[in-house]
């Protein structure tokens, strides 16, 4: 896998079937299971944001992020970040795990311009996902 992913899709995939962050967490993490990197920012952020949703079962998280946690390997990245510093903790993340995408849906990151990363939404990395692969060059 060849980009991060968000802990605003991990958790739009935990509680909403079907939906595309389901289905890129599908593709990405189950098809290439230990492969996926994340960072310990981005699951606590998926476990805070677990436990605020009203329709995610508090007695289920702890079994939520044995799964995600089975799927991914961690990686360290190179500091502290609090709660509300995505756009940081996600470029750290993206950089400790060799890559240069950072797929999320959060309305401050979806496509922003960043000179380390690319931001991309769920939509945007299923639709070129299906596209087919270039022609091989002559």
């Amino acid at each position: 896998m060849k980009a991060i992913i968000g802990p605003d899709v991990y958790v739009n995939a935990s509680v909403a079937g079907g939906s595309s962050p389901q289905r890129v967490v599908q593709r990405v993490i189950e098809e290439h299971k230990g492969e996926a990197a994340t960072t310990q920012w981005i699951l606590d952020r998926v476990e805070a944001m677990l436990n605020a949703h009203p329709i995610f079962v508090a007695e289920a998280i702890p079994q939520q992020m044995g799964v995600i946690r089975d799927l991914v390997r961690l990686v360290e990245d190179e500091g502290k970040h609090g709660a509300a510093e995505w756009e940081t903790a996600l470029v750290a993340a993206a950089k400790a795990a060799g890559v240069q995408r950072v797929i999320t849906d959060h309305p401050d990151l979806v496509n922003k311009e960043h000179a380390d990363v690319e931001f991309m939404s769920t939509e945007a990395w299923l639709i070129e996902a299906s596209m087919p692969p270039p022609p091989p060059e002559k």
